[in-house]
């Protein structure tokens, strides 16, 4: 059993991996909680809640901390997940409410209670994150381990031409995570699935039909790049209809910026990492996010041979599978579609 901490900014790709990992048999959801990133805090809660019911797992506590960043204002990305951020999905209303409890409290209080438990997966600004080291600093200690998906290294930014979203909305708040793992012991330090990896995973039409036929779809899910944009599933699977009017909007906004008819599915890939499922290997490295530079706001830094005489701070994911990784995504999530039809 994976006992999960997480924190989202959900999110098509935020959404992808919440149903990956709540199609696990073994997967334990201790407490979700929303930064602002894709679209403000209070979205991203509702969009939480509501995936989390369509995926069978009601009931779980959902809380905000942060409405904004540490120190820049709130950036948020309608052009690239939808104006509610699930693209073209539109998720029934969630029957469950936001906790009134602050999340930096809910992480601090989890951490403390079950110490060496938790895995803590971080695939929105690390601004909540942030805080919450503030206020505990043996959280490092405390969780079992912490995977981030974030930064950009060898590797073109998403957001500026060296900056990747994540990191971009929130640089304070990473600087202060990857300094608050300096000199902590190497199995302690955070799995980053930075660009240089995420980007790999490239999901295609393809995988949608082989996700509604894994689900037992009778009519094959086709989602292609000659047909309208905006055009809505209608596949009788909920969450084979959901996921697809989602990713093809994702599906739109890549082609949109000359990246093919296809979805970079980051946190699907960080979501695995934490799960132990997807195959990958990292290499350890002293990561620093520059926060003063307009030019290089949100940059991240990795130094793999110790030019700066600092100790490694994060283990940087450098290889994955992509092939596996579809294979899995498919096959798990199809066997959640087809049980809740």
């Amino acid at each position: 059993m994976t006992s999960f901490l997480l924190d989202v900014d959900t999110g098509i790709d935020d959404a992808l991996a919440l149903a990956y990992l709540a199609a696990l048999p073994d997967t334990e959801f201790v407490s979700v909680t929303a930064t602002p990133g894709n679209v403000d805090a209070e979205q991203v809660a509702r969009n939480t809640l509501a995936l989390l019911e369509l995926c069978g797992r009601p009931g779980v506590e959902v809380a905000i901390g942060a409405r904004r960043p540490l120190s820049v204002p709130l950036l948020t990305t309608p052009e690239t997940h939808g104006p509610q951020g699930l693209g073209h999905a539109v998720l029934p209303e969630p029957a469950g409410k936001v906790s009134d409890r602050d999340a930096v409290d809910l992480w601090i209080e989890h951490a403390r209670a079950r110490p060496g438990e938790l895995t803590a997966l971080l695939t929105a600004p690390l601004t909540n994150f942030a805080l919450a080291l503030r206020k505990e600093p043996d959280l490092p200690e405390l969780l079992a381990r912490v995977v981030i998906m974030g930064g950009s290294f060898y590797y073109q930014g998403n957001t500026t031409p060296t900056a990747e979203w994540n990191t971009h909305v929130d640089p304070h708040a990473a600087k202060e995570v990857y300094a608050a793992y300096r000199g902590r012991p190497a199995d302690k330090l955070p799995v980053v699935c930075s660009l240089d990896t995420t980007e790999r995973m490239e999901m295609h039409p393809d995988h949608l039909r082989q996700l509604a036929e894994a689900a037992g779809s009778k009519v094959p899910e086709l989602v292609l790049p000659d047909q309208p944009e905006g055009r809505r599933s209608t596949s009788g699977n909920t969450v084979v209809r959901h996921l697809s009017d989602a990713l093809r909007f994702y599906f739109e906004f890549h082609r949109r910026y000359d990246q093919g008819y296809l979805a970079h599915v980051h946190d699907f890939f960080a979501a695995g990492v934490a799960a132990g499922t997807l195959e990958y290997t990292v290499r350890p490295a002293t990561v620093d996010v520059e926060t003063e530079s307009p030019l290089l706001l949100g940059t991240t830094v990795a130094d793999f041979r110790g030019l700066w005489g600092v100790p490694p701070n994060a283990r940087i994911v450098t290889n994955n599978n992509p092939e596996q990784a579809f294979a899995e995504l498919v096959s798990v999530v199809g066997s959640l579609a087809s049980r809740l039809g």
